[in-house]
């Protein structure tokens, strides 16, 4: 079988599908992005690409902080729509029946129902073309404690977290494999 050549575009999937909160606790808006992921471990640092046009871009540009929160099947209905509704016209939180908690380092809220929410501070911001990228510094990991196992390690296999992949949205499969499977010694 041979490949087809496409025109150059956006096919690296499937990517996260995220729920990014701004603003305050008072007056805050969410955010659906699917262009974030991470850049640096040490110091750990993340990204979230966002278009200029959109509510939330100003309110992230100006505060300089956002928290993303990360989707499950469950959150599926309101990471859709809070991606298609603009934050000007509707509160996103009051809508989807969100839950607001206070962070503790940014003055956005973090969305409850999240079982992971990563508190970002911007540290630039790269204008790329259609996006702009806010290149972030992770200031702190929120995980419901429900999701972390008796070592104390965060269990993720039972979040349910969902992907997007060429205009859709999906669930995560089973794991098959950890960091270094392919090269570790077989027990006797």
């Amino acid at each position: 079988m041979s490949k087809v050549v496409w025109k150059p575009g956006t096919f690296i999937n499937p990517v996260p599908a995220v729920l990014v909160s701004c603003g305050t606790m008072d007056k805050s808006n969410i955010l659906t992005v699917a262009w974030t992921g991470t850049i640096n471990s040490d110091p750990a640092m993340c990204y979230i690409s966002v278009r200029p046009t959109r509510y939330s871009y100003n309110i992230i540009k100006e505060s300089g902080e956002f928290v993303i929160n990360l989707t499950t099947e469950e959150l599926a209905k309101a990471t859709d729509w809070c991606g298609c509704r603009t934050g000007s016209k509707f509160d996103k939180f009051k809508e989807m029946n969100l839950t607001k908690e206070k962070a503790n380092f940014v003055k956005c809220p973090l969305i409850k129902e999240s079982p992971v929410s990563i508190e970002c501070k911007v540290k630039e911001i790269k204008e790329l073309g259609s996006h702009h990228m806010f290149i972030a510094e992770v200031l702190s990991i929120d995980a419901d404690e429900k999701f972390i196992d008796s070592k104390g390690a965060f269990d993720i296999s039972k979040c349910n977290l969902i992907s997007y992949a060429n205009g859709g949205y999906y669930t995560q499969g089973k794991k098959i494999g950890k960091f270094g499977f392919s090269v570790e010694k077989k027990k006797k």
